[in-house]
């Protein structure tokens, strides 16, 4: 167990309360407190509701999680583009915030098993002719998306010598911006474009251009998963074993379709059930 969830007694009551075994009654007595940290907006995850409420798939799943770990938990928001700083700098405990896995950010944090896996996909405004596949067409249009993502990274990689990469803070102004036609094309999570642009409402102006992406894994990674600080190995298994309750007992699938309409499961989590 890390420190931060040990028993704090002033000297000299420590000392007597380890010999009388106090310390641990009273740890195992109360649940763990642990702030997890969301990027908010980011619908249909994570978002407000009218009267400024928390609500989301992630929401709901962490809810779940928690309860099941015996975890005394709080949502805390925070901008994604110091979400990784702030866990290790110990402004929260966890990040549940359709964070991917990726290799640089291995390096930096602890991941528990992935339990979501949502594609990416280019948006456009309906009528406009984009070629995908060739390149030099896009020379000179602009394409929207959220800063420190793996869609910026895979945008940054494959694009950055064709299109005018226009960085925001959160996918809600990626969104906005297109609306407002500053933008030629956004790159978005597929879930969000679906939310925020309507691209699957035969009446929206908003359309996916080209297929779903969610290769190489290189960039995209293995799937969404959450994220502790290296040294909090037990918060982490404690996180693994609640998801893999809540796919067993098909609580996950359930909650799933309240709202998508396809398959979140990431590979490793189809092949389990």
């Amino acid at each position: 167990m890390t420190q931060r969830f040990n028993l704090r007694l002033a000297p000299p009551f420590a000392a007597l309360a380890v010999a009388l075994g106090l310390a641990s009654t009273a740890q195992a007595a109360a649940p763990q407190q642990v702030r997890i940290a969301v990027d908010v907006p980011y619908p249909p995850f994570e978002y407000r509701n009218a009267n400024g409420e928390l609500e989301g798939f992630e929401i709901e799943l962490g809810d779940i999680l928690c309860q099941r770990a015996k975890l005394d938990c709080e949502w805390v928001v925070q901008g994604w583009d110091g979400i990784i700083p702030g866990l290790l700098s110990r402004k929260y405990d966890a990040i549940m915030s359709s964070m991917r896995i990726t290799p640089a950010r291995e390096r930096q944090v602890l991941f528990t098993r992935p339990y979501a896996m949502s594609p990416k996909v280019w948006v456009a405004r309906r009528g406009e002719t984009i070629d995908l596949d060739d390149p030099a067409s896009l020379k000179g249009l602009s394409v929207g998306v959220q800063r420190g993502t793996t869609q910026d990274s895979y945008i940054t990689r494959q694009y950055a010598d064709v299109l005018d990469i226009q960085r925001y803070a959160t996918a809600a102004d990626v969104a906005l911006d297109l609306e407002a036609q500053r933008l030629n094309l956004a790159f978005l999570n597929y879930p969000v474009a679906l939310d925020s642009l309507e691209i699957g409402n035969a009446d929206s102006q908003f359309v996916q251009v080209g297929p779903r992406i969610d290769r190489p894994e290189s960039i995209f990674g293995k799937g969404n998963a959450i994220a502790v600080r290296p040294r909090d190995k037990e918060l982490a298994e404690a996180f693994n074993q609640a998801l893999d309750s809540v796919y067993a007992d098909g609580t996950f699938e359930t909650l799933m379709h309240q709202y998508f309409d396809y398959d979140l499961r990431p590979a490793s989590r189809k092949t389990d059930s």
